[in-house]
């Protein structure tokens, strides 16, 4: 099943940009292919975590998109990668926000009360928005 993660910063429930620094500092560490850049300025590329498990990646001025992550460590690259930016996951899915307490408040109002306060971790990521770990996994 294809997925979508959506990374996005918001300040009294207003998008802002992602510190760009903070997200290559994050994702260089990993195996990164040459980014593209297309005719509006967003950077297409791939990562592969340690343990094989790929995304592709789209960074543009107001988020960061993770398209079809695989469940295991590149949970982990993006849990850092948001608590790094101060951000919050968006699942368009079910248009459910994903955030630590502490970006709770910076939520646009209405998207508050319906948002999931995780322990941003890879494991915390996954049960939200690829359901429970199953028990041979663990």
């Amino acid at each position: 099943m294809s997925h979508e993660l959506w990374v996005h910063k918001f300040v009294g429930g207003e998008n802002v940009p992602p510190d760009m620094d903070v997200v290559r500092e994050v994702l260089e560490p990993y195996e990164i292919s040459e980014p593209v850049v297309d005719d509006e300025g967003k950077a297409h590329f791939s990562i592969r975590a340690a343990d094989g498990g790929e995304a592709d990646v789209v960074a543009s001025d107001n988020s960061v998109l993770v398209d079809r992550p695989a469940r295991g460590e590149i949970l982990v690259i993006i849990a850092e990668l948001v608590s790094r930016l101060g951000a919050v996951i968006i699942d368009p899915r079910d248009a459910a926000f994903i955030c630590r307490a502490e970006e709770h408040a910076h939520l646009p109002g209405q998207f508050q009360k319906d948002a999931i306060i995780i322990e941003m971790n890879g494991r915390a990521i996954q049960e939200a928005v690829m359901g429970p770990i199953p028990r041979n996994a663990q």
